[in-house]
């Protein structure tokens, strides 16, 4: 259960950790998109870290095993494969019967009874690739239909980042640099904080930024599933997202209704842009935005009190490799949950209206 996403371009995801590989398998994507492992790729060597910081590091080649032939999706299911190839799970021994604080050990094993102790197994951020491997698909369908998914660090370890609009922000320097922030002129910056926090054996959390354009107004689906209740289902689950606003977001509580409300230009547009771009959980044709939060990553060097199955309470230091922060490789992932929830909302358009 829950292992499984949307309606019509449904993608479910599997694997662990520390198992053979992890991959996805995708239902629903129409026949005819033109389509190679190249294209995946490209999109997962964006979530993978910078190896000086201590991450896992993994080359995340995918292999396509069906739904493919000449180039072209099938409309049959695609299954995508990424095997693992650098897990050291003797790191994760000493945990076996520990449970580290703030990730889903203890909460995994209350509900199953049973564990894969090996760098969280199924709860673990790598999981993500899966997700990002699907996003690479949906993202390719999104474009014959002029829709692009833009996401970038828009705070991390505290340093807030320029947004489109003000100066020094560029969307070409996004994937130009480690921590995918838009402006260059911080990167330095940004590098000697993330450096100290490293000697200090700590981690750091951030803010992702997602702008979407191209949707034409009128796709979601009204009440249950609108567009941004399927958005932030999909933001939050995420393992470190622990909260996502649209527009004008938390901001708008301490606004006036004049303040707030998406005035029309003469143009017939909107002018303004509180709502993210959507209203009543149907798009409105305006560019949408939402910004999601990261938490610091769980694993730290730091000593730290946890405790055992028996309820004692140990002092322990997490070995492995780990993320100082998370922020940089999960902007793929946002990217990759956007283009998975635009693909399902648009198939399902197509049974709106006679």
């Amino acid at each position: 259960m829950g292992n499984t996403f949307g309606e019509l371009f449904r993608v479910t995801t599997f694997g662990e950790s520390h198992g053979p590989a992890l991959g996805c398998v995708i239902d629903g994507c129409p026949a005819g998109l033109e389509l190679t492992s190249d294209d995946i790729e490209k999109e997962l060597k964006k979530r993978r870290p910078g190896k000086e910081y201590g991450s896992r590091d993994e080359e995340d080649t995918p292999e396509i095993l069906s739904g493919i032939f000449e180039g072209k999706t099938l409309g049959s299911p695609i299954a995508i494969i990424v095997r693992n190839r650098n897990q050291k799970s003797g790191d994760y021994d000493y945990l076996k019967d520990i449970y580290r604080p703030s990730h889903a050990d203890f909460s995994w094993d209350a509900k199953y009874g049973f564990r894969d102790h090996r760098g969280g197994g199924r709860s673990s951020g790598r999981e993500t690739l899966c997700r990002v491997a699907a996003g690479a698909v949906a993202k390719k369908f999104l474009a014959l239909h002029d829709i692009v998914i833009r996401a970038w660090t828009s705070s991390i370890a505290g340093i807030d980042l320029p947004a489109p609009g003000e100066n020094p922000f560029n969307f070409n320097d996004i994937n130009q640099n480690l921590f995918r922030v838009p402006s260059l002129s911080y990167v330095q910056i940004i590098k000697s904080k993330i450096e100290e926090i490293k000697k200090e054996k700590d981690s750091a959390g951030g803010v992702i930024s997602c702008l979407v354009t191209g949707v034409k107004a009128g796709l979601g689906e009204p009440v249950f599933d609108k567009l941004d209740a399927r958005l932030a289902a999909a933001v939050l689950s995420i393992g470190a997202c622990k909260g996502i606003e649209f527009g004008s977001g938390f901001a708008c509580a301490s606004m006036k209704g004049s303040e707030n409300n998406d005035l029309p230009c003469e143009s017939g547009k909107f002018a303004s842009n509180n709502s993210g771009g959507i209203t009543g959980g149907i798009s409105t044709g305006q560019d949408i935005l939402f910004k999601a939060a990261f938490k610091p990553t769980p694993s730290i060097g730091k000593t730290q009190k946890a405790f055992d199955r028996e309820g004692n309470i140990k002092e322990i230091e997490i070995k492995g490799q780990h993320d100082v922060c998370i922020v940089p490789r999960a902007v793929a992932v946002i990217e990759a949950m956007a283009a998975l929830t635009f693909a399902d909302f648009l198939l399902l358009s197509r049974s709106a209206k006679v």
